[in-house]
């Protein structure tokens, strides 16, 4: 496929399109795909809960999926499926901030498994892992788009279709360009 490196999808670009600050466009493997991007738009000065994508380069380092909706996609990229305890620390007082955890917890967190199809497949990427500062961003995804491209809290949406195509075409070690 054009544009797509012997092994896979190394690289994927991310930037805004005109018509409002959460819209995007994510370019990889040859195709333009429309994105929902956080309600507040990009930003290079990401903060937790403030709404924006965070600009930079990241890895995609796993995914993540609902065996219970779907069957695994075809990846090389490591996989686990989403069990109803998973969720994600977005409190940034907790020593687990923006890494996964079992739940039930105390803190602030995300429920990876949800009643809607948003993570029923998800791209996790290494946005502030290393090192992780509180308070700069967490549980910052790859994951299904609402209808109609409503915005995100902060992550890259695209609808479920275009999703499992690019998970199924990703190079290990790929990397996620988001633009200003």
């Amino acid at each position: 496929m054009k544009g797509e490196h012997p092994v896979g999808i190394s690289h994927i670009l991310v930037r805004r399109r005109p018509g409002g600050r959460h819209l995007g466009l994510l370019v990889a493997g040859g195709r333009a795909i429309p994105v929902a991007l956080g309600r507040a738009g990009p930003s290079v000065r990401k903060r937790e809960g403030d709404g924006h994508t965070p600009v930079g380069r990241y890895r995609i380092v796993r995914a993540l999926y609902r065996a219970d909706r779907a069957p695994p996609p075809r990846t090389r990229l490591p996989l686990a499926a989403i069990r109803p305890d998973d969720g994600w620390s977005d409190d940034p007082a907790d020593r687990r901030y923006n890494r996964s955890v079992k739940l039930p917890v105390s803190t602030s967190h995300e429920r990876m498994w949800r009643d809607d199809a948003l993570y029923d497949l998800v791209l996790v990427m290494d946005h502030n892992s290393r090192p992780r500062v509180p308070g700069h961003g967490s549980a910052v995804f790859i994951h299904s788009a609402r209808p109609g491209f409503r915005p995100t809290e902060g992550c890259v949406a695209l609808r479920p279709a275009d999703l499992r195509w690019l998970v199924e075409r990703l190079a290990p070690g790929a990397v996620i360009e988001i633009m200003p």
